[in-house]
């Protein structure tokens, strides 16, 4: 103890009646002075500077240090809070890198998967989610600049934690700007790979397409444009072919055809021709239990020919507007004539030919019970009445002459709701017939 403890000299003031270093008006004071260890007690020890009391200087000093301890406890804080901000940061750029590895094997794993939980899965909405988070992150940083204002305002702030704090941000805002360039590129990949896998489709679908075309021109290249047949296999009201051309006005006609029906009874309606205002204009009709009949402006003859024993059959049919006469002839061979159907009447133009429905009103409106069943073909228009030795010539197959105002080509027929188009070499299937 006595070796930490300094002894106390008692200094006593003689003379002048004074204690040293200091002075009363009444009596003497006794002053107990620390002195060091080992000093000579015998000499006399100045007080002079001993330190009386405590002096507003001293005060605003001892304030001061307490002032800047709290400082320093106050930025360590900052301090500690903002490592945790990096920590935070630094785990964001790890999850945006991770992010960045699940999307670049994005092929070989489902794009479903999100492995960021705040970033979307769409590239679009990545950029705009990671430019949202820089400006927070901005802000985020101009309010920790901010606080250390604040903080600063008490005491000096160590500027190389500040300018850590500035690189580090710096560095993490490039690392994201680098990421959002890249998730750019990315995108313009994946834009340019859907660009060219939608161009293969098309080029894929046009191919195929062509080679359909290719495949039903192939099928309708019949050995001569001629040479084919329309098919009309059911008693409804959506099978029929379609002649594209259509009549001039006439004042008389010869329509002769291949036919061959088994239908019972009646084999329907082998073909009709409308015209506004006259749906029946010129029909091809056996209905029913009733013989066959033509009718010119809805005016019926009976014809006395009988095709329903399902073999071809060559029918040809001549009109004039001249007293209304009309002849029939089945294979080559002229079975009936008659005059008085509508007489002086002319062929209205510009109708539509159905092979195979009756029409009630022009191109439709077609009744089932009327349809023709059976295969039809050659199918020719003239505009004058032949001869009979150019009918029996087609009817042998000793010549062919195709219509002068509807021939029977591939190019001019199409059919609908199921009848089909199929090649025919009418002479030889007849003979097979045989």
């Amino acid at each position: 103890m006595r070796a930490l403890f300094v002894p106390l000299l008692l200094v006593y003031a003689s003379g002048s009646g004074k204690v040293a270093g200091a002075s009363g008006p009444k009596g003497n004071r006794f002053v107990c002075t620390a002195v060091p260890a080992g000093t000579d007690l015998s000499c006399p020890v100045d007080t002079s500077s001993r330190v009386q009391s405590t002096s507003p200087q001293e005060e605003e000093l001892r304030n001061t240090i307490i002032q800047l301890r709290e400082t320093i406890l106050q930025q360590k804080e900052t301090i500690v809070s903002q490592q945790g901000t990096i920590k935070e940061l630094n785990s964001k750029l790890a999850r945006c890198e991770a992010d960045a590895k699940s999307r670049g094997s994005a092929r070989r794993k489902d794009y479903s998967k999100n492995t960021m939980g705040d970033l979307p899965r769409d590239p679009t909405e990545t950029v705009e989610q990671l430019g949202k988070t820089m400006q927070s992150l901005k802000g985020r940083l101009e309010n920790l600049e901010q606080q250390l204002r604040v903080n600063t305002s008490g005491g000096t702030f160590p500027n190389e934690l500040k300018d850590l704090l500035k690189r580090r941000l710096t560095d993490l805002e490039s690392q994201l700007l680098t990421r959002v360039l890249e998730l750019e590129e990315e995108k313009s990949q994946l834009y340019n790979e859907t660009a060219t896998h939608r161009q293969r489709t098309e080029n894929t679908l046009n191919s195929l397409l062509e080679r359909i075309t290719e495949l039903e021109k192939s099928n309708n290249a019949f050995k001569s444009p001629e040479d084919f047949k329309v098919s009309l296999p059911l008693r409804t009201n959506y099978l029929y072919g379609r002649i594209k051309k259509s009549l001039p006005e006439m004042y008389a006609f010869t329509v002769c055809m291949w036919l061959k029906s088994s239908a019972s009874p009646g084999i329907g309606t082998p073909f009709s021709y409308g015209v506004p205002g006259q749906a029946n204009e010129i029909v091809l009709i056996e209905w029913g239990n009733s013989p066959m009949e033509l009718l010119v402006n809805d005016k019926v003859a009976q014809l006395p020919l009988s095709v329903s024993d399902g073999r071809w059959h060559h029918i040809c049919i001549t009109w004039t507007t001249r007293d209304g006469f009309w002849e029939a002839y089945q294979d080559g061979e002229r079975l009936g004539t008659g005059e008085n159907l509508a007489p002086w009447h002319p062929i209205k133009p510009g109708g539509v030919i159905i092979l195979g429905q009756e029409q009630d009103i022009v191109g439709g409106r077609f009744d089932a019970t009327q349809a023709f069943v059976g295969e039809l073909s050659h199918f020719n228009m003239w505009d004058r009445v032949l001869r009979p030795v150019d009918i029996s010539a087609m009817a042998n197959c000793s010549a062919y002459m195709p219509g002068n105002v509807v021939p029977w080509v591939d190019a001019n027929v199409e059919v609908f709701g199921g009848a089909t188009k199929a090649a025919l070499e009418i002479c030889e299937d007849r003979l097979f017939d045989s």
